[in-house]
């Protein structure tokens, strides 16, 4: 196909991206089960996703998530699938995704006569949005058992089921940058760079998956996306529109943040807590807290605000409800500063942290500490890398940091 003629592309739009992606995970799994070698996935050109196979489309899927209950609902989308243009030629499979139950899942046979099937998960015609990850690692139990002959722990299944994803949404960036760095087209950037099957299943059925820190960075990333996704899918009417461009705008840096960053993110949500899986909760509340916020994050490596003497100011998941809590957490951020060598870096540059909810705003001091600034994305003036300093770390409350930043 001519560069001039490469079908229009969707990756300038971001809503249903999540769900979209864990489609297309799911039927490239059950392609490679069923013994389907040497595709590739492409996403949002032909469709929203298609394969092909020695450079010719195999099928092309449409996805739809949550749009209504009744087929009148999706009779354009429908028709739009059945157009023979492109790679999209007579006798096409053609597929349709629906997250919800709808009043008739009948095949949709076009005037010029292709047909368009709604897509069949193990015997029903929808997958939701909170089921189509259990499905998928279903399918990849199964492929464990058929290429390992052992059962997968649910630990390995979660880790591979992260790192899939994250090739998935890693080469949706791939295409972003084609377009806006390397000057490609959007829509011949979609169209030409594609997922092999190699490439999806490289590396999958290692034992040794990730480090701890590298792993919770890809779920962190995929679990974000999964709640913003959510958050609009059910609560549109709720969200004013600044608080929707606030969210879309986050959701676009986070999806292009390098994992250094997002690894960096892991240590900050919760400062107060040793390094670990960052629960669904704590996200939610981040989340909120920017998306309420009076003002909008600068986007810039880790979302955060600045303010007149360019001090920072980073958001956090930080719930301290009483005194006690108060100083559990101060604590908890002290003991955390001489075990962990890479959050103390992060403190000295991030020095105020809102927290979502607390009962006042209060300082933790902590008068020497010797801290190795290797990780920061410029070097302390020590000529060994190490210095010794005092550092005032500040926890905010909301009220409090909208007060500073307004001054």
């Amino acid at each position: 196909m001519s560069t001039a003629n490469h079908p229009k592309s969707a990756i300038s739009s971001w809503s249903g991206f999540v769900y979209q992606g864990k489609v297309a995970l799911y039927h490239s799994l059950k392609l490679i089960l069923n013994g389907v070698a040497d595709f590739e996935l492409q996403l949002d050109s032909t469709d929203d996703f298609a394969i092909y196979q020695h450079g010719k489309l195999l099928s092309a899927h449409q996805v739809k998530a949550k749009i209504g209950t009744y087929r009148s609902s999706y009779e354009g989308a429908l028709t739009k699938s059945a157009l023979i243009t492109g790679d999209r030629q007579a006798g096409t499979a053609r597929y349709f995704h629906v997250s919800v139950k709808i009043s008739d899942f009948s095949d949709h046979a076009d005037t010029n006569g292709e047909v368009v099937k709604f897509y069949d998960y193990g015997g029903n015609k929808f997958c939701g949005l909170d089921k189509i990850e259990e499905i998928s690692k279903s399918l990849l139990k199964e492929l464990f058992e058929r290429k390992r002959g052992f059962a997968a722990s649910e630990t390995l299944i979660s880790q591979n089921y992260c790192l899939l994803s994250e090739k998935i949404s890693s080469k949706a960036i791939e295409i972003h940058k084609q377009n806006q760095v390397d000057g490609l087209t959007e829509n011949e950037a979609a169209y030409t760079n594609r997922l092999s099957s190699t490439e999806l299943l490289d590396g999958l059925l290692n034992e040794g998956v990730q480090d701890d820190v590298e792993y919770f960075a890809i779920e962190l990333r995929k679990n974000i996306f999964e709640y913003l996704e959510l958050l609009l899918d059910g609560a549109i009417e709720e969200i004013n529109e600044a608080e929707y461009f606030r969210i879309q705008g986050l959701f676009a840096h986070l999806h292009g943040l390098p994992n250094e960053n997002l690894k960096h993110l892991c240590q900050l949500i919760k400062p107060s807590e040793r390094f670990s899986k960052v629960q669904r909760a704590d996200i939610e509340r981040y989340s909120v807290l920017i998306q309420k916020f009076c003002i909008d994050p600068i986007l810039e490596r880790l979302p955060h605000y600045l303010d007149s003497g360019y001090n920072f100011y980073l958001p956090t998941a930080l719930t301290l409800l009483d005194d006690r809590e108060i100083r559990s957490c101060e604590d908890s951020i002290k003991y955390e500063m001489k075990q962990n060598e890479k959050l103390l870096p992060l403190l000295y540059e991030y020095k105020n942290l809102i927290a979502y909810k607390a009962e006042k705003s209060f300082n933790i001091e902590s008068k020497i500490t010797d801290i190795d600034d290797s990780d920061l994305p410029y070097k302390m003036e020590n000529q060994d890398g190490r210095i010794t300093k005092e550092l005032n770390l500040a926890i905010i409350t909301i009220a409090d940091a909208e007060a500073k930043l307004n001054a």
